[in-house]
């Protein structure tokens, strides 16, 4: 045998099965605990959007009512904002429906601007609760 040459149990150094499957399982632990962690804070995310969202169309409502002197007809809807240039586009909220706009609103408001949060559908609690300027 040669210098260049080396038998299997010379110099050859590696992982064994078990030492991968440790690291595998300790990946995969790592990564659930940041999942657990991390998706709360999306939903949290996604309704302070909408929140936002929701003020940003009151302020162009209030400023379409100082110009036109009144607030645009459930009707016009929001895009009477777009069509009279007081917001550029309609935004969908974080769930990817349209926001819905009602003339009067409920409760003696003008008007009521909301979302029906992630179920897209009416009520509902946390994460599918609704979500208006109210």
């Amino acid at each position: 045998m040669g210098n260049d040459e080396r038998t299997q149990d010379e110099g050859e150094e590696g992982f064994t099965l078990v030492e991968l499957m440790v690291v595998i399982v300790i990946i995969g632990l790592l990564a659930t605990v940041v999942a657990i962690n991390v998706m709360p804070a999306q939903d949290t995310a996604r309704v302070k959007k909408a929140e936002a969202d929701i003020a940003l169309l009151e302020q162009a409502t209030e400023m379409y009512r100082l110009s036109k002197l009144n607030y645009p007809a459930s009707g016009e809807g929001l895009q009477a904002l777009v069509s009279e240039g007081f917001v550029k586009r309609l935004p969908d909220d974080p769930w990817g429906n349209p926001y819905h706009y009602a003339a009067p609103g409920g409760e003696g408001r003008a008007f009521d601007i909301y979302s029906y949060g992630a179920d897209g559908r009416e009520g509902g609690e946390d994460d599918d609760a609704d979500i208006g300027n109210w």
